[in-house]
């Protein structure tokens, strides 16, 4: 909890001795931790007083402590119009819809909180390892290179930047960082930074190690078993990989990485309701991205759903022209379709294409 919601909480209290016994009932099951009690003393209070946004606010944490968290959102939704610069509920609701996953909503409120309360540590590493699943890396560099230089003793900023450095290929810049948390001694932190920084430069084998050694160390470390899985992919055991991503959902259902690369791997075994809905959850924390909108349109391609693999494959290289596997997808559809001057057209864009990417590679090294 925040400084400021722990205020928010005690006014209440008060409230509650001087006006309302429900209200009462509802904080004190509130904080010895009962909170089917305190869900239901809250509804039966604002039934009496709707208007109450302190207690419309509890009631949303207690849901969010049930797991609720779409009711909680709602409910800080209704707190907010009454009181919209309450930053205590503003982080709350943050928080809900990143425990979600829906991420943009997520990063878009911490934003707004930052702007109103200024530089406060929990929320500005919060808004940083939402931009990091996200995939905005270059923001989060952006916000935490002032944070970490100022507190260099602060082994969560270095980890979340460093993470961030290596993920944008600044594996060197991303070494400082990783060194101050290897400093403090083997740790389950400091191996999966090191085992980014080794897949990041493509050495696969020695990455694997890494990930495997921090596993035994702390296997619940968020997002480890999705690189795990990566790791295990690219040295061919599908089968681990399989379990890694899996375990990775267990304890994160809206990973990115594990959805999608699991995902690709139902597609490939042709479970396709289960790698769409792999795609799909990965989707909602990435809106937008294209690698996933193409796993989505190959594997509407793979059931010979063409007219709905048509419309997304057109749409994903009106969006990305120079995505040469979806303009490989696209040919084939076209050809499927009995288009063939429109599958020529896609087959010579991906020869260009595939010209192009081999000109840029240095001499001798051939395109993987």
């Amino acid at each position: 909890m925040t400084r400021w919601f722990g205020l928010f909480i005690g006014v209440c209290v008060m409230l509650a001795q001087q006006l309302d016994p429900d209200l009462e009932k509802a904080l004190k099951a509130h904080q010895s931790g009962d909170m089917d009690t305190a869900v239901q003393q809250y509804r039966i209070y604002l039934k009496k007083k709707p208007d109450a946004f302190e207690s419309r606010a509890n009631l949303g944490a207690a849901l969010a402590r049930q797991g609720l968290f779409d009711e909680a959102i709602a409910e800080y939704k209704i707190a907010l119009k009454a009181a919209p610069t309450n930053p205590g509920i503003s982080y709350n609701l943050a928080l809900a819809y990143y425990k979600t996953g829906d991420l943009t909503l997520a990063a878009r409120e911490l934003s707004a909180l930052r702007a109103l309360v200024g530089e406060q540590p929990q929320v500005t590493l919060l808004l940083a390892d939402t931009y990091l699943q996200l995939g905005e890396n270059k923001k989060v560099i952006q916000l935490l290179e002032a944070p970490a230089e100022a507190k260099p003793e602060d082994l969560g900023l270095a980890y979340v930047l460093g993470m961030a450095l290596l993920r944008d290929k600044r594996v060197e810049e991303g070494q400082k960082f990783l060194n101050r948390i290897l400093g403090r001694g083997e740790s389950a932190e400091a191996l999966l930074l090191l085992g980014t920084s080794k897949f990041s430069v493509g050495d696969f084998p020695n990455a694997l190690k890494d990930f495997q050694r921090a596993a035994e160390l702390n296997p619940d470390l968020p997002s480890l078993n999705g690189n795990l899985g990566q790791a295990l992919m690219a040295t061919g055991d599908t089968t681990a990989a399989t379990k890694a991503f899996e375990r990775e959902l267990k304890q994160n259902p809206n990973d990115f990485v594990a959805n999608l690369q699991l995902g690709v791997i139902l597609k490939q075994d042709e479970l396709f309701d289960q790698a769409t809905a792999c795609f799909s959850r990965a989707l909602r924390m990435r809106p937008g991205d294209i690698g996933v909108r193409y796993q989505i349109a190959a594997t509407m391609l793979a059931q010979n759903k063409i007219q709905m693999a048509l419309v997304e494959l057109e749409r994903i290289v009106k969006d990305a022209d120079n995505f040469t596997e979806a303009h490989v997808s696209l040919a084939t559809v076209y050809y499927r379709l009995k288009r063939k001057e429109d599958g020529d057209r896609e087959r010579a864009i991906v020869q260009r294409l595939n010209a192009e990417a081999q000109a840029r590679q240095p001499k001798g090294q051939a395109l993987p």
